[in-house]
């Protein structure tokens, strides 16, 4: 059984990150994604994508810049999260060949993203949002 939730392994480090990845895909998980805040996250991020590759996709969060994606582009990750909409961090992702999710939280913000090529978003920080903000956002989009 497939679930369509990222795990997110915030802090992994990459002496845990296989051990980790093996319990998250064995309970149907098929999204990983490791922020750039992470200790070591290149070495984790590699070694996810050597054990992985083709049978999970794999991502890199809180991306800011273009050279990360350059970075984890060269890796071969699937999928780039952002807290923020950069128009040149999606613009640099899609010419990658990678999924592109940004932070937004403003309509203006959402159809930006959606306009420059993101794949989907990320409500950031959505604990902002509340319910009604959340239901006139989705009537929306």
């Amino acid at each position: 059984m497939s679930r369509k939730i990222i795990a997110i392994l915030r802090g992994i480090k990459s002496n845990e990150v296989l051990e980790v990845a093996h319990t998250i895909v064995n309970a149907g998980i098929t999204q990983i994604e490791v922020p750039m805040n992470s200790p070591s996250v290149f070495d984790s991020i590699k070694l996810l994508h050597n054990e992985f590759d083709g049978h999970i996709q794999i991502g890199a969060g809180t991306v800011t810049n273009i050279e990360q994606v350059e970075i984890l582009s060269d890796i071969g990750v699937d999928f780039i999260v952002s807290p923020n909409f950069d128009s040149k961090v999606v613009e640099a992702t899609k010419k990658a060949d990678m999924l592109s999710y940004p932070g937004v939280i403003t309509p203006t913000e959402c159809f930006s993203a959606l306009n420059c090529g993101a794949d989907g978003l990320k409500l950031f920080p959505a604990s902002l949002l509340g319910e009604a903000n959340l239901i006139s956002l989705k009537a929306l989009l």
